[in-house]
């Protein structure tokens, strides 16, 4: 990915009306903040995967609708509670959702962290290290059920499918959330991109430390480093004004004016090689107001400055 193909999409709630204070009827924030970002030229909209939570709608059951009212945004699910979804599952998911909406679809997936919420699911526990092999073994299992070819018979420590057909659409992009070093390996050997956990951006410490990880996994495995893109989730206030400081005493990222965003992001492009970001309000900002001065005030200002 090329700098001026910098991927630039927004996180949306996937909170149900009620909980959301909505009056009955009303459309969904999910749905409309997804419809606005289409219709604003975002290329990526994301919802959470929380499926023990009743105040939210399940993840892929809101992305498949937003999907289905968009025309050339894609939605991921950011990122998806791999323990709680089997893979054979997945891949049938993400491959039906690729087909129905022309491909505009990236799978996110994680191993799993909140355990003490996912074993209320009735889903078997596992010890980090099990979790991480259980998320190398899904996404092999994933493609090897996506884009055609013979029934598939795959005998794995946490999967085991006989004959089974694949999808006849290819998997879709494959980004991670991985944290711990050994699931940064598996995304340098497996995965197409890597959203740093945490909402770690490229001057952390995590992300000074995991990269090379991933790096030299897929080295290992005869890939190159750079077809991993690192996408960011990217949270902050877009003020009317700028700020004295956009960043904490910590380093992180609180936000400023669209100027003081758009040279942020482009040196993080330029600068570190991040291929994408993916803006959620914070505090008391409005998700309405920031969709709108991020799609319209800061978005189209660093693809010029990219592609200057």
């Amino acid at each position: 990915m090329t700098a001026t193909e910098a991927l630039f999409g927004v996180g949306v709630s996937n909170a149900i009306g009620v909980a959301a204070g909505l009056a009955p009827g009303s459309v969904p924030g999910v749905l409309r903040l997804a419809a606005r970002a289409d219709r604003d030229g975002l290329d990526l909209f994301s919802v959470s995967d929380h499926p023990y939570a009743g105040g939210r709608f399940d993840a892929y059951a809101a992305v498949g609708v937003a999907l289905g009212g968009t025309s050339r945004i894609s939605g991921l699910v950011n990122v998806s509670n791999l323990p709680s979804r089997p893979a054979p599952m997945l891949a049938r998911t993400v491959t039906s959702l690729s087909a129905l909406t022309g491909g505009r679809i990236v799978l996110g997936l994680g191993a799993g962290g909140l355990w003490d919420d996912i074993v209320r699911l009735g889903v078997p526990r596992l010890d980090p290290a099990a979790a991480v092999r259980a998320l190398e073994e899904s996404v092999t299992l994933i493609r090897a059920l996506s884009g055609g070819g013979p029934p598939v018979t795959f005998e794995g420590e946490f999967h085991r499918v006989d004959a089974l057909e694949p999808a006849p659409v290819a998997a879709p992009r494959i980004w991670t959330g991985s944290v711990g070093p050994k699931s940064l390996a598996v995304t340098g050997r497996v995965a197409d991109g890597w959203i740093p956990g945490h909402a770690a951006d490229w001057l952390s410490a995590r992300y000074r430390e995991s990269r090379p990880v991933i790096d030299a996994a897929a080295h290992a495995v005869g890939r190159r480093a750079a077809d991993i893109a690192t996408v960011f989730n990217f949270p902050g206030v877009i003020t009317p004004r700028p700020l004295a400081a956009t960043r904490d005493r910590d380093g992180r990222w609180v936000g400023g004016s669209a100027g003081q965003w758009v040279e942020e992001l482009a040196g993080a492009v330029r600068e570190f090689g991040a291929a994408g970001f993916i803006h959620f309000p914070v505090g008391d900002a409005s998700a309405e107001d920031q969709l709108g001065r991020w799609a319209s005030e800061v978005v189209p200002a660093v693809r010029e400055r990219l592609a200057a």
